[in-house]
């Protein structure tokens, strides 16, 4: 059977300063369909003006890079120092996306970073323009901070699963109208959640089922860092891409609410009631 899926664009807005960042929203926004997109029927877009416009002597610049991005379902902004260049109509460009999302009543995730960096580096004037336009999200509702690329990476990867199962409805359209996808599963008794879980995921559940305490610690060390559960660390630190399989791991548990995070650092996490069912299941299937 066919299935026809939902795309939603997403929209990353910022200054030249955090490049870093936006190549990683790029790669987490990746890793939510590698995990997400066949259960939700759902594919997530990034979309920037350097991949989605194109030469045009039409208009003002930042005008023609409008028409190649309004069309996005949820934006993403991030700043460190800087605010951007003046469009003519508005302190920058990224503020210019950023207010006409808004004014259209998109949702957007704004972040700042509170990084160091060198006092000789900065541009007083950006940066004075930037302070600014903080307060001014400040007064617009919730935004966040983050203190390196590592703290960024682990919010932002918190952050998209909440966003997009919060904001947006996400139904295959195999079905006709379940509430969630709990629904789906109960209306197909051939189908189970365990099954969508990568090999990792099922892993690191069933370890924590085994917890004492039913808790998952992700740690940040200097020198790396551990997903650990049941007294075990899953994850090399001294191997990038092992690290990225075990939190690629955790974050679809959390997706699936099968752990639930625990205060607002993300490195505790707690089995909830239908993470112990999906564990014991997993745990009769494989005998």
């Amino acid at each position: 059977m066919a299935y026809k899926a939902t795309v939603l664009s997403v929209m990353i807005a910022s200054p030249g300063d955090v490049t870093e960042e936006r190549n990683l929203i790029r790669d987490i926004i990746h890793e939510w369909n590698d995990i997400n997109s066949k259960a939700t029927e759902c594919v997530l877009l990034p979309v920037g003006w350097e991949t989605h416009s194109v030469p045009d002597l039409g208009g003002r610049a930042q005008e023609l890079i409008n028409k190649s991005v309004e069309h996005c379902d949820l934006l993403v902004g991030v700043f460190w120092t800087r605010l951007g260049t003046p469009t003519g109509d508005f302190e920058s460009g990224t503020v210019e996306e950023i207010k006409r999302h808004i004014a259209e009543g998109k949702p957007a995730m704004v972040y700042f970073s509170t990084a160091p960096v060198a006092p000789q580096s900065l541009d007083l004037k950006q940066y004075a323009a930037l302070e600014e336009f903080k307060g001014w999200c400040y007064e617009q509702g919730l935004v966040e901070s983050y203190d390196n690329i590592s703290d960024f990476s682990d919010k932002f990867r918190r952050h998209i699963q909440m966003k997009v199962r919060d904001s947006f409805t996400l139904v295959p359209s195999s079905t006709q109208t379940p509430g969630n996808l709990d629904e789906l599963f109960d209306r197909n008794p051939n189908s189970f959640i365990g099954d969508q879980l990568s090999d990792e995921a099922k892993r690191l559940l069933m370890e924590a089922a085994k917890d004492r305490n039913g808790l998952i610690a992700h740690m940040r060390f200097l020198s790396g860092q551990a997903i650990q559960t049941n007294g075990i660390n899953l994850a090399d630190s001294n191997d990038r891409r092992s690290v990225a399989r075990w939190e690629a791991a955790l974050a679809q548990l959390v997706t699936e609410a099968l752990v639930s995070p625990r205060g607002h650092k993300g490195e505790v996490f707690e089995m909830t009631a239908k993470g112990y069912d999906v564990a014991d299941r997993l745990s009769q299937a494989a005998g």
